[in-house]
């Protein structure tokens, strides 16, 4: 017999939990830890396929040679689309989850994957319309919506002091689907294979997704379909000062992922196997190093994490722009490497903000206990499809400029130069909102002998 705290105890099906309390930790040690950590891992699974097909595209403009009929600012052009689809399918994937459930969005999410893989095995070839390419690389946008839906269902299934952890981990293996897949390019490439060989393996790989969420995953009936909750989110400022942040972080991940192998070639003169070998390398530490954002941010707070590390993405940037400008391979290689690992620091820090902030929020408006974490989840669960919508949303600001940069001067050195500027801002609104000491508020008075504090600095 189920025990009282099983947390299937009180279910209404196989796949369904009815009671999930993670900030009860009697019930974190005895059952909700051990299924939350299933729930990861296969929720980790599908989104790391995911990111792989969206970011396909970023490998199949290396195999298009001259007999393609493409220039490098089409090669642009074709990865920008499939960012800019990603980032637009992440809002409606968001509330997928609390409509269908965690487990069932996941399994028809990892299934939706087929559409892009099997599109682009069938038309990856020379003589293909580029507007062929163009649609079947806008499918592939499937895989960017992958990463809300993922989010916001393991952001239910743990309590706030693990939330940076656990999202980083979430978030960073889904992430690392990005350098796989070069890798995977690389390999193939390297034996002398076409991209039909890399769509062939990833075809399965996607049905073994699927059928593995189906098997492994809950749903929790605590996550409801809240019009409110997307509604309050929309109309909250930090929602929309997060996602800003996150267009620094992530968009720069996302975006470098894709144009790394692109800029390597067209400014440096490397053939498609020189830039696979190198262009791995980036997303690969980006990706690694999301988790351990998230835990520093655990430790000593998201806003602090963040503040630092667009400080130091604006001066590796820099060294970025100096290295474009003397052309010198190693010193850009070894400098944009670095953003890509400080890109995955900060995407780690700034999600666990989000559920921070709102908690911090409730706590300010009189709640405590469990109906301040409440809010907080109910908030933060609308607010991070809105929020990775708008950070993806970089990763196609990104592709543009390099495209702009390129026609217009034929090297990168301009985009660079912008993006420095931009992280000096994302610097600033960090500070100003979330780390600067707040001027006197009704009721927030320090006692004598103490220091006022900054109102989100742990956050």
């Amino acid at each position: 017999m189920a025990g009282p705290e099983d947390p299937k105890a009180q279910s209404r099906g196989g796949s369904w939990i009815e009671r999930w309390d993670p900030e009860d930790e009697t019930f974190w040690a005895r059952t909700g830890a051990r299924v939350a950590r299933r729930n990861l891992a296969f929720s980790v699974l599908s989104e790391h396929i995911g990111f792989s097909v969206w970011s396909m595209w970023s490998v199949l403009v290396l195999f298009m040679g001259p007999e393609y009929g493409v220039d490098p600012a089409g090669k642009f052009f074709l990865v920008s689309v499939a960012t800019l689809v990603g980032a637009f399918a992440r809002v409606p994937y968001t509330f997928a989850v609390a409509v269908l459930g965690g487990r069932n969005w996941t399994v028809v999410a990892a299934a939706l994957l087929l559409v892009p893989s099997v599109a682009a095995f069938a038309v990856m070839e020379p003589g293909t319309p580029y507007g062929t390419l163009m649609v079947c690389a806008a499918l592939t946008g499937v895989g960017g919506g992958n990463f809300a839906s993922s989010m916001t269902n393991i952001n239910s299934f743990y309590p706030l002091r693990k939330k940076g952890w656990a999202l980083g981990l979430n978030a960073g293996g889904g992430n690392i689907g990005v350098p796989v897949v070069q890798l995977a390019a690389l390999a193939v490439i390297g034996a002398g294979g076409g991209p039909r060989v890399l769509l062939g393996v990833y075809i399965p790989l996607i049905v073994v997704a699927a059928v593995l969420s189906a098997l492994f995953m809950d749903n929790l009936a605590t996550v409801r379909n809240d019009t409110g909750a997307a509604a309050e989110a929309v109309g909250d400022g930090h929602t929309w000062i997060m996602a800003f942040l996150y267009v620094g972080t992530f968009g720069s991940f996302i975006g470098y992922s894709f144009a790394f192998g692109l800029v390597l070639q067209t400014q440096f003169g490397r053939t498609p196997l020189q830039a696979a070998s190198i262009t791995f390398v980036g997303p690969l530490l980006g990706s690694l190093i999301r988790p351990v954002g998230g835990r520093l941010a655990d430790r000593f707070g998201g806003a602090r994490i963040t503040l630092w590390t667009f400080a130091a993405m604006a001066l590796a940037t820099g060294v970025v722009a100096l290295a474009s400008v003397a052309t010198s391979l190693p010193l850009f290689t070894v400098a944009f490497i670095l953003v890509f690992v400080l890109s995955g620091l900060g995407n780690g820090s700034t999600y666990k903000m989000i559920p921070g902030i709102f908690q911090a929020r409730a706590e300010r408006d009189g709640l405590t206990g469990e109906a301040a974490a409440a809010y907080g989840r109910r908030l933060s669960g609308a607010s991070m499809g809105l929020i990775g919508a708008v950070g993806a949303l970089g990763g196609l600001g990104i592709n543009l400029a390099f495209r702009q940069s390129f026609q217009t001067a034929g090297t990168g050195t301009a985009a660079f130069v912008a993006f420095l500027v931009f992280y000096a801002v994302c610097f600033a609104v960090t500070w100003a909102v979330y780390l600067r000491r707040p001027a006197g508020r009704a009721g927030t008075a320090p006692t004598a002998g103490t220091t006022p504090r900054p109102g989100y600095a742990e956050v």
